[in-house]
């Protein structure tokens, strides 16, 4: 069954998933919510004014929103720079449901909107190359198809955006297999952000050698998390206790 749409209550949309009785995001406000996470506490939107190059690896596209946000910066900025953008989602929507979703009011560049339904169109199971988008610097490589069956080659990215669905409902995309398998995709000084506060998934974070802290979560939410390859980039969040949550982890003590 195709997703239903939903009006968030910052008036952006999102699904929700009868296959995982879920919402693609926050019901408070996707669009909000993803700039919060995603753009702001990582530090993303002070990284594309002085950076040379940028790579991203997203896990879970959804509707396409991380990646729409994205462009509406590059274009705003006017930026130049070369910028990859890999993204995996195993059940990609519809053209038709994309034409349906709106996040104009949260972008200085709403036209970039009507774009989502070309992203959609003609996608096949592996990795789907598509650019130019409006002319813009972006390559956006879009890997149809489960997490275990995505093996990229020289992939160093400076940014992971872990938006897959929660824990309780899509435990598979939440092990320390895979975040062993991000860190080794990972810069020196990547960052990795999620909306998730789950102390089991810190944990796995953990076990997998990340560096892990916490701050405050978006639109109401106590905490998300944080977490970096190097120790030194979370020096303004708070720091958990990395050793602790990792042997917890390993015993299966959550």
């Amino acid at each position: 069954m195709s997703p239903e749409i939903h009006q968030t209550k910052d008036g952006s949309s999102t699904l929700y998933s009868s296959q995982f009785d879920q919402f693609y995001h926050n019901p408070n406000g996707a669009a909000s919510e993803s700039l919060y996470v995603f753009f702001e506490t990582s530090g993303l939107n002070r990284y594309l004014k002085s950076a040379e190059s940028l790579t991203i690896l997203e896990i879970g596209f959804g509707t396409g929103l991380n990646f729409l946000l994205l462009l509406d910066l590059v274009k705003t900025y006017n930026l130049s720079i070369p910028i990859k953008f890999y993204s995996i989602e195993a059940f990609p929507i519809d053209p038709q449901v994309a034409e349906e979703i709106n996040f104009s009011d949260h972008l200085k560049n709403p036209e970039l909107n009507i774009l989502l339904p070309e992203i959609f169109s003609e996608l096949k199971s592996g990795i789907n190359l598509i650019k130019p988008f409006d002319n813009l610097p972006i390559e956006l490589h879009l890997f149809v198809g489960n997490f275990e069956d995505f093996t990229p080659e020289n992939l160093y990215t400076d940014f992971i955006f872990h938006d897959p669905f929660s824990p309780d409902v899509n435990p598979e995309l939440w092990t320390s297999e895979v975040f062993e398998k991000l860190y080794h995709w990972s810069s020196s000084e990547a960052m990795l952000t999620t909306y998730c506060a789950a102390s089991k998934a810190r944990g796995a974070m953990c076990a997998a050698g990340w560096h892990v802290a916490k701050t405050r979560g978006a639109l109401g939410k106590r905490e998300m998390t944080i977490a970096s390859s190097s120790k030194e980039k979370l020096s303004d969040f708070k720091s958990v206790n990395e050793k602790l949550l990792a042997e917890r982890y390993r015993n299966n003590d959550f």
